[in-house]
This record gives C-alpha cells, sequence and structure tokens, in this order.
C-alpha cells in the first residue's frame, strides 16, 4: 500500500468514526470538503513521495559525477603506469653498463661518460611524470616496497635492515610498479 492510500484510508476512517459519533449524516456540502481534504491530503502526500524521489535521483546523480571525475583523475595518474614499467629494465641495463666500466681506462671514461648522461637524464625523464626510484640500501625493510631475496647474518645491523640492493624499485605517484629486490640483515 503507498502512502497516498495509507493517508486516504486513514482519514476516510476518521470521517466516519467522526459521523459514527454524531449519529448525524454529512450534508452535501460536508462530503464535498471531506472529500476535497482526502484528495488534498492525497496529493500532499504524492508530492512528499515524488520530492524524496528527486532528492534521491539528485544525490545518485552527485555520486556518478563525483565518481567519474574520480575516475578521469585516476586515468590521468596513472597513464603512464605500463610505459614506465616497460622502460624498467632499459634503467636496470644502463646502471649496470656503469658497474662493468673501468672510470679508470682512458678510452671507457668517455662512455662511462655517456651512459651517466643517458641514465641522469632518462631518471630526469621518469621524475618529470611521477615515476620516483626506490633504493631502499640501509632502510629497515619494509614489505609493501621490497621483495626479500636473502637473509645475511649482520651482527653490526639491526634484524630486519636492507643490506644491499639487487634491483632498485619504482612508484608512480606513490603506487608500487616494482619492489625493490633486497637482501636482509638477521638476528643471529
Amino acid at each position: 500500500m503507498s502512502e497516498q492510500e495509507k493517508v486516504q484510508t486513514e482519514q476516510q476512517q476518521t470521517a466516519e468514526a467522526a459521523a459514527e459519533q454524531d449519529n448525524v449524516e454529512l450534508t452535501p456540502e460536508q462530503e464535498l470538503v471531506a472529500k476535497l481534504d482526502s484528495e488534498l491530503q492525497q496529493s500532499k502526500a504524492q508530492l512528499a513521495e515524488q520530492h524524496d524521489l528527486m532528492l534521491r535521483i539528485k544525490a545518485e546523480a552527485d555520486n556518478i559525477r563525483r565518481r567519474a571525475s574520480m575516475d578521469i583523475e585516476k586515468a590521468h595518474k596513472f597513464a603512464l603506469e605500463k610505459f614506465s614499467a616497460d622502460l624498467l629494465p632499459v634503467v636496470d641495463n644502463l646502471e649496470r653498463a656503469l658497474t662493468f666500466i673501468n672510470r679508470e681506462d682512458e678510452a671507457q671514461k668517455a662512455l662511462a661518460e655517456g651512459v651517466d648522461l643517458t641514465l641522469k637524464s632518462l631518471l630526469d625523464t621518469l621524475a618529470k611524470n611521477g615515476v620516483q626510484q626506490i633504493d631502499p640500501q640501509g632502510e629497515p625493510f619494509s614489505a609493501e616496497k621490497h621483495q626479500a631475496m636473502s637473509m645475511i647474518p649482520n651482527p653490526d645491523l639491526p634484524a630486519n635492515t636492507v643490506v644491499f640492493v639487487m634491483q632498485k624499485g619504482f612508484e608512480l605517484n606513490g603506487r608500487l610498479l616494482r619492489p625493490a629486490m633486497v637482501g636482509v640483515s638477521k638476528a643471529d
């Protein structure tokens, strides 16, 4: 039973009860007033229902608009995620190349400088687009940002401290792209 039907039934019962109490028949004018009053109450109930429905629809539209805005913001923020992740092996290879270049050899100095500048340029470009390098050397181990590859006994460091970094990690606007692969100290 709808709200307006409930109101109409209550009004009819009230009018009938009043007529029975008075044991008087209603005059045509009184019946007309009762009928109009009933219709007025019915219209008010219908208006209240429609107002409530309108408020619900407005709230739902606001929620949809807010969700769409958040989705667009996330799409802009993380649009480069796959592309950035595909560039990470290039960074790794440039860093690896620098470890094998003999900087003391005059013939390799120019090569080392070129690889250094290329790596720096690539890291700067990634940073401009929200990609940050995670180099946790000496920091406490964090399962959220690091992947432990080995445990190494080291009495000089507290337990669960990153002893060495096998591969640096990266995050894009605070979201982890790749965890850092690390060696962690353990208590003896």
